[in-house]
């Protein structure tokens, strides 16, 4: 059930309309719309599974009718598709029995029946030789395990795909798996891995079934903010032409990115704030909010405190365009944490940085590796002279 070029797979669709069904922080208003689109998708690819459980968890009005004619629909097809297996076997050759299995697979995925589907896709896996065409099989999977969010059944397809990788494939599919596993490592809160497999997709980017591309820029750009340091954030992010061309389309994100880039912190935190709300009701980023907030705002500060061995709170707040007693709150948490390598002078209203020196670190590291160096080899030296 993959989406044309440029439009995304509609499970995935009804998935977030799901999501958003759900979600507690959605007015009642516009659950309404959700569970218009959700009902419509139910009845038009006959979601029994999918039907009884929104019942039983009362987000939907249980209609034995719809049930029942739901029900008669997926047996009469069933049997069609059985009988076209059949034929195909016994009168046909093994690329229409592949195909006719298939068509199995991509009726129980419609249909949201999940066993069933990794059953019969198993099967026609059995039936199939290319290995283009076992790759197209795993990506089915993957969609299957983003409707469900089955990070298991996910990371095994994932690691399959790759073995298979290994016998051969094409590019085209090698980067739209980049994509698939940036995707789960986001989910999964490896926010650096996915950006660094965002970006290498930024310019061949076909995987239009999972999101729309400034969906995927979206996504980029906020991996890459807290995982990139400042002149890799420049290079592959602020001056890329592929986000620059698409960026504007996403509400506040450009003055996101480039009022970080560019130290205008007070630009920074209002775009910032017009963001929270787009993150908060992604089902990918929802689970990571809190600690996406908290890592945002360590990069930023990280960054302003940078610039100085000491600054006046007073001038930090005025910089961020907040309160005083704010900053100062912040920044008790984030020292507290071990995020920020600075201490207050609360009576001075001051911030002092005591930021570790790499260079003094390194040397330091190399005297303890020279003097373990030199004990083996004294050590050794006695050994020899006995």
């Amino acid at each position: 059930m993959e989406g044309e070029e440029g439009s995304q797979q509609p499970h995935l669709a009804l998935a977030h309309h799901l999501f958003l069904l759900k979600h507690p922080s959605v007015p009642d208003i516009e659950k309404v719309s959700h569970k218009d689109e959700v009902l419509a998708s139910i009845k038009s690819d006959d979601m029994v599974s999918l039907y009884e459980t929104l019942a039983a968890e009362s987000l939907l009005e249980m209609d034995r009718g719809l049930l029942d004619s739901m029900r008669a629909r997926i047996e009469e097809e069933l049997k069609k598709l059985d009988e076209k297996i059949t034929d195909a076997e016994e009168n046909l050759g093994e690329s229409e029995v592949r195909e006719a299995h298939l068509a199995k697979s991509l009726y129980f995925i419609r249909i949201g029946d999940k066993e069933k589907a990794l059953e019969q896709l198993k099967v026609t896996e059995s039936k199939t030789v290319a290995v283009g065409q076992k790759m197209d099989l795993v990506f089915y999977t993957l969609q299957l395990g983003f409707f469900y969010m089955d990070f298991d059944l996910i990371s095994k397809s994932i690691d399959k795909a790759k073995n298979l990788f290994e016998e051969g494939g094409d590019w085209e599919r090698k980067n739209r798996l980049k994509v698939y596993e940036g995707l789960y490592c986001m989910s999964t809160r490896n926010f650096k891995q996915a950006a660094s497999l965002f970006l290498d997709s930024i310019s061949t980017f076909t995987t239009y079934e999972l999101f729309p591309y400034d969906t995927f820029v979206f996504y980029t750009v906020l991996t890459s903010i807290i995982s990139l340091d400042r002149v890799s954030l420049k290079q592959k992010v602020v001056d890329a032409p592929e986000i620059l061309t698409v960026i504007g389309k996403v509400p506040h994100l450009s003055g996101f990115l480039n009022s970080l880039y560019d130290c205008q912190y007070k630009s920074f935190f209002s775009a910032f704030a017009g963001l929270t709300e787009q993150i908060r009701l992604d089902r990918y980023l929802h689970p990571h909010f809190r600690y996406y907030m908290r890592e945002v705002r360590t990069v930023v500060y990280s960054q302003f405190l940078e610039s100085y061995k000491s600054v006046t709170i007073e001038a930090m707040a005025r910089a961020f365009g907040v309160t005083v007693d704010f900053i100062d709150a912040e920044l008790s948490r984030f020292i507290a944490a071990g995020k920020l390598h600075c201490k207050i002078d609360k009576v001075a209203g001051v911030l002092e940085t005591n930021r570790p020196d790499a260079k003094n670190a390194l040397y330091q590291a190399t005297i303890k590796q020279g003097d373990f160096l030199l004990n083996r080899i004294q050590k050794l030296s006695r050994v020899i002279d006995l």
